[in-house]
């Protein structure tokens, strides 16, 4: 009787250490941050909406993953020689843009829109990189919502 209480002791202390090995590695992941994609396709004739997305971006970056894709004539404003776009109540284009690079956040240009203005790599502002289709997808690991400036 004794070897038969010993036996369910050990069972059960096995069966306990199983069961909080099996909690341990079932326990959820933490969920991943979501991610913020900001597009911006003006340019010098709507300061507006290319402040209010850098703005956007700077806020976002906060709590989220940042991402920021200039197209069309947005890519005038991070090309090397870009005039500093100002309009109250936003930071200037290029003091937000240093602010992003400081964040760590992704900015990018689109390439063919850079090829389109008679632009390359080498036009752009340092920082700055060449926009790739993996870059859409590397900069978060959560969801991904768009604002359009």
């Amino acid at each position: 009787m004794r070897g038969l209480r010993c036996w369910l002791f050990v069972g059960s202390l096995v069966l306990i250490l199983v069961g909080c090995k099996c909690r341990e590695e079932g326990k959820p992941e933490p969920i991943p941050r979501d991610g913020v994609f900001i597009h911006i396709s003006h340019g010098a004739e709507d300061p507006h909406r290319v402040l209010m997305g850098l703005n956007m971006a700077i806020k976002m970056a906060e709590s989220h993953d940042v991402a920021v894709y200039f197209d069309i004539k947005g890519v005038e404003v991070v090309l090397r020689d870009a005039h500093d776009l100002f309009m109250e109540p936003f930071p200037s284009s290029k003091e937000a843009l240093s602010t992003l690079m400081e964040k760590g956040v992704m900015v990018c240009a689109c390439p063919g829109c850079l090829q389109a203005a008679g632009k390359s790599s080498e036009d752009l502002a340092e920082g700055i990189h060449v926009a790739n289709k993996d870059h859409f997808f590397s900069f978060t690991k959560g969801r991904i919502l768009t604002l359009d400036y």
